[in-house]
Protein backbone atom coordinates (compact mmCIF):
# COMPACT_ATOMS: atom_id res chain seq x y z
CA UNK A 1 0.00 0.00 0.00
CA UNK A 2 1.18 3.51 -0.82
CA UNK A 3 0.28 7.07 0.13
CA UNK A 4 -0.29 9.91 -2.34
CA UNK A 5 2.79 11.74 -1.04
CA UNK A 6 5.13 8.77 -1.52
CA UNK A 7 3.77 8.11 -5.04
CA UNK A 8 4.34 11.72 -6.05
CA UNK A 9 7.83 11.69 -4.54
CA UNK A 10 8.76 8.51 -6.41
CA UNK A 11 6.95 8.94 -9.72
CA UNK A 12 5.35 12.41 -9.97
CA UNK A 13 3.58 14.00 -11.58
CA UNK A 14 0.62 11.82 -10.60
CA UNK A 15 -2.59 11.92 -12.64
CA UNK A 16 -5.75 11.04 -10.68
CA UNK A 17 -9.05 10.10 -12.32
CA UNK A 18 -12.15 9.89 -10.12
CA UNK A 19 -15.57 9.11 -11.63
CA UNK A 20 -17.14 7.48 -8.57
CA UNK A 21 -19.58 10.33 -7.96
CA UNK A 22 -21.82 12.42 -10.19
CA UNK A 23 -18.97 14.94 -10.40
CA UNK A 24 -16.06 13.72 -12.54
CA UNK A 25 -12.73 14.92 -11.08
CA UNK A 26 -9.25 14.84 -12.59
CA UNK A 27 -6.11 16.09 -10.87
CA UNK A 28 -2.46 16.46 -11.81
CA UNK A 29 -0.26 16.42 -8.70
CA UNK A 30 3.42 17.28 -8.67
CA UNK A 31 6.17 17.61 -6.06
CA UNK A 32 6.01 20.39 -3.51
CA UNK A 33 2.25 20.30 -3.18
CA UNK A 34 1.68 21.71 -6.65
CA UNK A 35 -1.63 20.47 -8.05
CA UNK A 36 -4.23 21.38 -10.65
CA UNK A 37 -7.78 20.05 -10.73
CA UNK A 38 -10.74 20.06 -13.10
CA UNK A 39 -14.30 18.80 -12.64
CA UNK A 40 -17.23 18.08 -14.94
CA UNK A 41 -20.75 16.75 -14.53
CA UNK A 42 -21.03 14.97 -17.89
CA UNK A 43 -21.01 11.16 -18.02
CA UNK A 44 -17.64 9.63 -17.25
CA UNK A 45 -16.61 8.70 -20.79
CA UNK A 46 -16.98 12.34 -21.81
CA UNK A 47 -16.21 14.15 -18.56
CA UNK A 48 -12.79 12.57 -18.06
CA UNK A 49 -11.54 13.80 -21.42
CA UNK A 50 -13.08 17.23 -20.94
CA UNK A 51 -11.20 17.55 -17.65
CA UNK A 52 -7.96 16.46 -19.31
CA UNK A 53 -8.50 19.10 -21.97
CA UNK A 54 -9.29 21.75 -19.36
CA UNK A 55 -6.00 20.97 -17.60
CA UNK A 56 -3.98 20.68 -20.80
CA UNK A 57 -2.46 17.40 -19.58
CA UNK A 58 0.49 16.00 -21.50
CA UNK A 59 0.01 12.27 -20.92
CA UNK A 60 3.60 11.54 -22.00
CA UNK A 61 4.86 13.70 -19.11
CA UNK A 62 2.81 11.85 -16.45
CA UNK A 63 4.86 9.54 -14.22
CA UNK A 64 2.06 7.55 -12.54
CA UNK A 65 -1.71 7.09 -12.63
CA UNK A 66 -4.32 6.63 -9.91
CA UNK A 67 -8.07 6.13 -10.00
CA UNK A 68 -10.98 5.49 -7.65
CA UNK A 69 -12.08 1.88 -8.14
CA UNK A 70 -15.19 2.30 -5.97
CA UNK A 71 -17.56 2.25 -4.27
CA UNK A 72 -19.85 4.55 -6.19
CA UNK A 73 -20.52 4.47 -9.89
CA UNK A 74 -19.31 1.14 -11.31
CA UNK A 75 -19.64 2.56 -14.83
CA UNK A 76 -17.54 5.56 -13.81
CA UNK A 77 -14.83 3.41 -12.22
CA UNK A 78 -14.70 1.13 -15.27
CA UNK A 79 -14.54 4.10 -17.63
CA UNK A 80 -11.53 5.49 -15.75
CA UNK A 81 -9.91 2.05 -15.63
CA UNK A 82 -10.39 1.55 -19.37
CA UNK A 83 -8.68 4.88 -20.09
CA UNK A 84 -5.70 3.92 -17.93
CA UNK A 85 -5.40 0.48 -19.51
CA UNK A 86 -5.27 2.13 -22.94
CA UNK A 87 -2.54 4.55 -21.89
CA UNK A 88 -0.52 1.75 -20.31
CA UNK A 89 -0.57 -0.18 -23.58
CA UNK A 90 1.21 2.76 -25.19
CA UNK A 91 3.64 3.16 -22.28
CA UNK A 92 3.37 1.32 -19.00
CA UNK A 93 3.50 3.41 -15.84
CA UNK A 94 2.76 2.63 -12.17
CA UNK A 95 -1.01 2.60 -11.71
CA UNK A 96 -2.76 2.75 -8.34
CA UNK A 97 -6.33 2.19 -7.18
CA UNK A 98 -7.90 3.73 -4.10
CA UNK A 99 -11.17 3.46 -2.21
CA UNK A 100 -13.13 6.71 -2.13
CA UNK A 101 -14.73 5.99 1.26
CA UNK A 102 -11.30 5.29 2.76
CA UNK A 103 -9.97 8.57 1.38
CA UNK A 104 -12.87 10.46 3.00
CA UNK A 105 -12.42 8.66 6.33
CA UNK A 106 -8.72 9.45 6.52
CA UNK A 107 -9.28 13.09 5.63
CA UNK A 108 -11.97 13.45 8.34
CA UNK A 109 -9.80 11.69 10.97
CA UNK A 110 -12.69 10.45 13.13
CA UNK A 111 -12.32 6.90 14.49
CA UNK A 112 -15.99 6.71 15.46
CA UNK A 113 -17.29 7.73 12.05
CA UNK A 114 -18.60 5.31 9.43
CA UNK A 115 -18.39 6.48 5.81
CA UNK A 116 -21.14 4.76 3.82
CA UNK A 117 -22.41 4.40 0.26
CA UNK A 118 -25.32 2.46 -1.20
CA UNK A 119 -24.49 -1.12 -2.21
CA UNK A 120 -28.09 -1.83 -3.36
CA UNK A 121 -30.58 -4.48 -2.29
CA UNK A 122 -30.68 -3.18 1.27
CA UNK A 123 -26.92 -3.32 1.72
CA UNK A 124 -24.45 -0.49 2.30
CA UNK A 125 -20.72 -0.14 1.82
CA UNK A 126 -19.09 0.94 5.09
CA UNK A 127 -15.56 2.05 5.90
CA UNK A 128 -14.19 2.99 9.31
CA UNK A 129 -10.63 4.01 10.18
CA UNK A 130 -8.57 0.99 11.16
CA UNK A 131 -10.91 -1.41 9.39
CA UNK A 132 -11.65 -2.64 5.90
CA UNK A 133 -14.40 -1.93 3.40
CA UNK A 134 -17.49 -3.91 4.39
CA UNK A 135 -20.91 -4.53 2.90
CA UNK A 136 -23.56 -4.61 5.61
CA UNK A 137 -27.38 -4.44 5.93
CA UNK A 138 -28.84 -1.02 6.67
CA UNK A 139 -29.94 -2.13 10.14
CA UNK A 140 -26.31 -2.92 11.05
CA UNK A 141 -25.22 0.68 10.57
CA UNK A 142 -24.74 2.28 13.97
CA UNK A 143 -23.00 5.34 15.34
CA UNK A 144 -22.31 8.53 13.39
CA UNK A 145 -22.70 8.07 9.63
CA UNK A 146 -21.61 10.20 6.69
CA UNK A 147 -21.92 9.70 2.95
CA UNK A 148 -19.90 11.52 0.26
CA UNK A 149 -21.76 14.15 -1.72
CA UNK A 150 -22.68 13.08 -5.25
CA UNK A 151 -22.72 9.34 -4.51
CA UNK A 152 -26.00 7.97 -5.84
CA UNK A 153 -28.28 5.96 -3.57
CA UNK A 154 -31.34 3.90 -4.45
CA UNK A 155 -32.54 3.19 -0.92
CA UNK A 156 -33.25 6.05 1.50
CA UNK A 157 -30.21 7.15 3.43
CA UNK A 158 -30.00 5.60 6.91
CA UNK A 159 -31.42 7.84 9.62
CA UNK A 160 -29.22 10.78 10.68
CA UNK A 161 -26.69 10.22 7.87
CA UNK A 162 -24.80 13.43 7.17
CA UNK A 163 -23.38 14.40 3.79
CA UNK A 164 -19.76 15.48 3.35
CA UNK A 165 -18.20 17.13 0.28
CA UNK A 166 -16.43 14.76 -2.09
CA UNK A 167 -13.84 17.31 -3.22
CA UNK A 168 -10.71 15.47 -4.30
CA UNK A 169 -8.54 18.59 -4.25
CA UNK A 170 -9.24 19.10 -0.54
CA UNK A 171 -9.31 15.43 0.40
CA UNK A 172 -5.95 14.55 -1.18
CA UNK A 173 -4.37 17.75 0.16
CA UNK A 174 -5.39 17.02 3.77
CA UNK A 175 -2.26 16.02 5.74
CA UNK A 176 -3.76 12.79 7.09
CA UNK A 177 -5.01 11.57 3.71
CA UNK A 178 -1.76 12.58 1.96
CA UNK A 179 0.17 10.31 4.36
CA UNK A 180 -2.35 7.44 4.41
CA UNK A 181 -1.18 4.22 2.73
CA UNK A 182 -4.47 3.59 0.94
CA UNK A 183 -3.35 3.43 -2.72
CA UNK A 184 -2.81 -0.07 -4.11
CA UNK A 185 -0.55 -0.82 -7.07
CA UNK A 186 -2.45 -2.67 -9.79
CA UNK A 187 -1.49 -4.23 -13.11
CA UNK A 188 -5.11 -4.57 -14.26
CA UNK A 189 -7.17 -1.47 -13.39
CA UNK A 190 -10.86 -2.29 -12.92
CA UNK A 191 -13.82 -1.47 -10.70
CA UNK A 192 -13.84 -2.94 -7.19
CA UNK A 193 -16.37 -5.70 -6.54
CA UNK A 194 -16.96 -7.43 -3.22
CA UNK A 195 -17.54 -10.62 -5.21
CA UNK A 196 -17.67 -11.59 -8.86
CA UNK A 197 -21.17 -11.65 -10.38
CA UNK A 198 -22.89 -15.03 -10.43
CA UNK A 199 -24.98 -15.87 -13.47
CA UNK A 200 -27.80 -18.41 -13.62
CA UNK A 201 -27.63 -21.00 -16.38
CA UNK A 202 -30.55 -22.26 -18.38
CA UNK A 203 -31.17 -24.83 -21.09
CA UNK A 204 -32.83 -23.38 -24.20
CA UNK A 205 -36.01 -25.14 -25.22
CA UNK A 206 -38.22 -24.80 -28.28
CA UNK A 207 -41.54 -23.32 -27.39
CA UNK A 208 -44.46 -25.62 -28.20
CA UNK A 209 -48.13 -24.75 -28.10
CA UNK A 210 -50.15 -26.70 -25.50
Amino acid sequence: MHSPSTIIEAHGPLLILDAASSRIQVGLLGPGGHSRWAARTEEAGVGIFQCLEDLGVDIDAVGAFAFCDGPGSILGARSAAAVLRSWNVLRSRPTYAYNGLSLVAHALEDDALSVVADARRGLWHRYRLGGALERVPAEALTGPLVTPEGFRHWDPLPADTATTPYDLARLVASPAAARAAIFTLTDEPDAFLHQEPAYATWVPQIHRAP
